[in-house]
C-alpha cells in the first residue's frame, strides 16, 4: 500500500440546472436556496445555489473510479463547505493519498474541490480501503 503515497486524480464537472434538479428529485432536499431563484435572490448568496452535499459528490466520482478507483470503499468523509457553487460553475475535484492509517488497510486521502477561479469551496479527508486490499 505504500505505493500509493503521493498518488494524485483529479475530476472536473460543469454544474447545471438538471443536476441541482435531479439531486433536489433523489435526496428529497428542496431547500430553497437550491431551486427557488425568487427565494434564492432574497439570501446572502443572491441566486440559487448547488447542494454542498451535490459538490462533495465529485469525491466519491474520483474515489470509486479513478484513486484509487474501482472497488474503493469509502470508510469516512470529513468536509468544510467554504464557498457556494453557482448554476454554471465548473467545479474541479483533486484528490490527493497522503497517509496510511496504522493497523488498518486504510488510506487518507485529501479531498477538495475548486471553482473554475480556482477557489478552494470543499476542503476535507477521505478515509478509503482501496482494492486491492478487499
Amino acid at each position: 500500500m505504500q505505493d500509493y503515497i503521493g498518488k494524485t486524480a483529479q475530476f472536473a464537472k460543469t454544474i447545471a440546472e438538471s443536476d441541482i434538479y435531479n439531486f433536489a428529485g433523489i435526496t428529497g432536499d428542496m431547500n430553497p436556496v437550491h431551486i427557488n431563484e425568487e427565494y434564492a435572490k432574497t439570501t446572502k448568496f443572491g441566486g440559487r445555489i448547488a447542494h454542498g452535499m451535490l459538490t462533495a459528490s465529485f469525491i466519491c466520482t474520483v474515489l470509486g473510479m479513478y484513486l484509487p478507483g474501482v472497488g474503493t470503499i469509502h470508510v469516512r468523509q470529513e468536509l468544510d463547505f467554504l464557498r457556494p457553487v453557482y448554476i454554471g460553475d465548473t467545479v474541479t475535484v483533486r484528490l490527493e493519498v497522503v497517509a496510511l492509517i496504522e493497523n488498518k488497510p486504510f488510506l487518507k486521502i485529501r479531498s477538495q474541490v475548486f471553482n473554475q477561479r480556482n477557489e478552494l469551496v470543499v476542503d476535507g479527508y477521505s478515509i478509503v480501503k482501496p482494492p486491492k486490499t478487499i
